[in-house]
């Protein structure tokens, strides 16, 4: 056998081992009558198998925010990451889709009504819905998840006008085994498994046989003079039943076609005409239990864009939601048990929102709102997962381009907020970059926005999809160009190209988009100066000297005593104005110096208590202020447009700066482009001073 490379006996004994044990060895109907004795779950309806599918691959509780992530989704076990989900609101949407099932589960009502996904394109709920798919097929190939149905054998043995070629017949709706019982039977064996069951739900079945299987038992019981034994014995095996989209097993899903040409039977399923010269047109077993709501028995139903049917062709969802039944026709109803998802876009939502013809279908639809990401450092991560799963050339992405890329998506979805806070700053409050001393409510921001919005906020703006789009483009620029590297500045050149090209933007918001553009370029801006002010004038000995004296000064001011200073020895005031310097530096206003002052003399007592000792680089705020301070007594001596011309700077000093600059994540070309152009901010805003 070669080492580097599987070979064909290899491959075979891994499939092998993945099948199910049971997959394929038929059992006996006694059998299952002691498998969901010792284990009552096997028998659970569809509701409560994907409640639990969501439970068994993982959660996580974030407090905060109340909200339970379910690992499917935060960090997609099955497919190493490659489909993870990002964003505070994503997950609460998730969060309220299970708690919906979980409901379901239940019996509350929930089990009766449509999961309605709602959202903006490139919402990501197409994508949730896929993912839901995958993890139910996969739960249900597990111990956990499994289930089972029945199949009928040797009918021909009995059923006199049998065609041969159905002498096995796998029960066409794929139904539980415990339908087979008549339902007195049945009540008594199933309030037993609910007295050996453990879970937050009570297993339920009250459905009927579907109208070929009714038919096949009723004449076996005939031909046995009603004696079920003999029926499940000689005529029942049962069969391992594992959820497969492609094989249209347990898990459909469901797209309008032409308005025109919508037929019901490819919901409720249609007559068999290869069998209807053999049993006639009103024999059951004539009948094509082929509909998507027959496939998805026992399952998932997702119905894409379910608000462009045909406001008729919806009739069937109601009956299939709130009575869970189908009325094929020509046929009795038949039961069904499904968790129905539907997917729609605002267009479609608003359209039959008015619609008082629709109140009916409204009425049995459980909404679920699927917005944007609000937060753009998990916006970030969506466009670090597009570049993780694809072949992506030898780039550098250089710091801020991904976030800066997602703070303009963000600001598209964000409803202005009241004058006491600009956007950007709304922006920062949502990524969590809010300080202790900032006084800004993020709660009553959020409750504003969704006042503002008119479903809610972040169901409108800039898709992912399109900016994703976009920094594919410029990626795929950078290369035709010879470049390496990935800047903020290339992210926004193609935003400003192609945002009037893009179909998915309405004309009226491209000025907004615009102006939105320019606030993410000042707030880059910022991020670059920072970034170049530390590489030129950060120095550690000097901001930990810096910060000592501050303390000192500090706990002096608080105490009312004095401090000695450092040059002559004597005892004096704190000095306000080298206090102030530092303040100045975060915005703190004169009102609010000694709420700050008291914050960080705690955070030092805190720490003198842990056995810690003071060191100001382990505190963002008083670190950036010393930075910043260090900054302006620096950059006097700095020659700014120089930086812009490598004629006019020193080679060992360029040199010293852009290695700075790659200690903080930057490539050489990249440093090079932010010197440059922080340099000419800079060198411009002096010459304005």
């Amino acid at each position: 056998m070669n080492g580097d490379r599987e070979t064909l006996e290899t491959l075979s004994r891994q499939y092998k081992d993945s099948v199910p044990e049971d997959l394929r060895e038929a059992k006996r109907f006694e059998w299952y009558l002691d498998a969901v004795y010792e284990d009552p779950r096997i028998a659970r309806n569809a509701h409560q198998r994907v409640a639990d599918m969501f439970d068994h691959y993982g959660t996580d509780y974030d407090e905060d925010a109340g909200v339970v992530e379910y690992r499917m989704a935060a960090e997609d076990p099955l497919h190493d990451g490659e489909n993870t989900f990002y964003g505070r609101e994503v997950h609460e949407s998730i969060h309220e889709f299970v708690n919906k099932v979980k409901s379901g589960a239940r019996g509350l009502g929930p089990q009766k009504r449509i999961k309605l996904l709602l959202g903006p394109v490139g919402s990501g709920k197409s994508h949730f819905d896929w993912m839901v798919r995958r993890y139910f097929e996969d739960y249900t190939a597990t111990d956990a998840g499994r289930m089972y149905t029945f199949r009928w054998t040797n009918l021909c043995d009995v059923v006199r006008d049998q065609d041969p070629e159905d002498d096995v017949v796998t029960s066409p709706m794929n139904q539980d085994p415990l339908v087979l019982l008549p339902q007195p039977q049945r009540d008594g064996v199933i309030e037993r498994l609910n007295e050996r069951l453990d879970a937050p739900y009570t297993i339920r079945n009250d459905q009927t046989l579907d109208p070929a299987s009714e038919f096949y038992l009723d004449k076996l019981l005939a031909h046995y003079d009603d004696d079920l034994r003999k029926v499940l014995e000689n005529h029942v095996e049962i069969v391992r039943l594992v959820a497969s989209e492609n094989k249209r097993q347990c898990v459909e899903t469901f797209e309008p076609k032409d308005k025109k040409n919508q037929d019901e039977t490819e919901l409720t399923g249609d007559v068999n005409y290869s069998k209807l010269a053999v049993y006639g047109e009103s024999d059951p077993r004539a009948f094509d239990y082929s509909g998507a709501f027959c496939n998805a028995n026992r399952g998932l139903f997702s119905g894409e864009e379910l608000l462009k049917l045909q406001r008729e062709f919806l009739y069937d969802f109601l009956h299939a939601s709130q009575e869970q039944t189908i009325k094929p026709k020509n046929n009795p109803r038949i039961d069904i048990d499904q968790v129905i998802v539907g997917r729609t876009n605002m267009p479609e939502y608003r359209e039959k929102k008015g619609d008082e013809k629709m109140e009916a279908f409204n009425d049995r639809t459980k909404r679920i709102d699927f917005p944007y990401v609000l937060e753009y450092d998990e916006e970030a991560e969506i466009y670090r997962k597009m570049l993780r799963n694809a072949d992506v050339p030898d780039m550098h992405i250089e710091p801020h381009a991904l976030e800066m890329a997602g703070l303009f998506g963000v600001l598209t979805r964000l409803t202005e907020p009241d004058g006491s806070v600009s956007l950007v700053q709304k922006a920062k409050a949502y990524n969590g970059e809010i300080d202790d001393g900032d006084d800004v409510d993020v709660r009553k921001l959020r409750e504003n926005g969704e006042e503002k919005a008119d479903i809610g906020e972040g169901m409108d703006g800039v898709s992912a999809r399109f900016i994703g789009d976009e920094i594919a483009e410029a990626i795929m620029d950078s290369t035709h160009r010879g470049r390496s590297y990935l800047s903020p500045l290339s992210v926004f050149s193609h935003f400003e190209a192609n945002l009037e090209n893009h179909g998915s933007i309405p004309e009226d918001n491209l000025d907004r988009y615009h102006r939105y553009l320019e606030l993410v370029r000042e707030e880059y801006k910022d991020r670059a100066i920072e970034d170049v002010r530390h590489a030129l004038a950060y120095d550690v000995d000097e901001i930990r000297r810096q910060g000592e004296k501050y303390m000192d000064h500090v706990m002096a001011y608080i105490d009312d005593a004095t401090v000695e200073d450092e040059l002559t020895g004597r005892e004096q005031d704190p000095d306000e104005t080298f206090l102030r310097s530092v303040e100045e530096k975060l915005e703190i206003p004169e009102d609010r110096k000694d709420d700050f002052r008291q914050e960080v003399s705690n955070w030092v007592s805190r720490r003198a208590r842990d056995g810690t000792s003071f060191d100001p680089q382990d505190n963002d705020r008083l670190r950036r202020a010393l930075e910043r301070k260090l900054w302006e007594d620096k950059k006097h001596n700095i020659n700014f447009s120089a930086l812009v011309s490598a004629n006019e700077l020193d080679d060992d000093e360029r040199s010293a700066w852009i290695d700075a600059l790659i200690e903080q994540g930057y490539s050489p070309e990249g440093a090079r482009e932010v010197l440059e152009f922080a340099g000419a901010e800079v060198a411009k805003s002096e010459l304005e001073e």
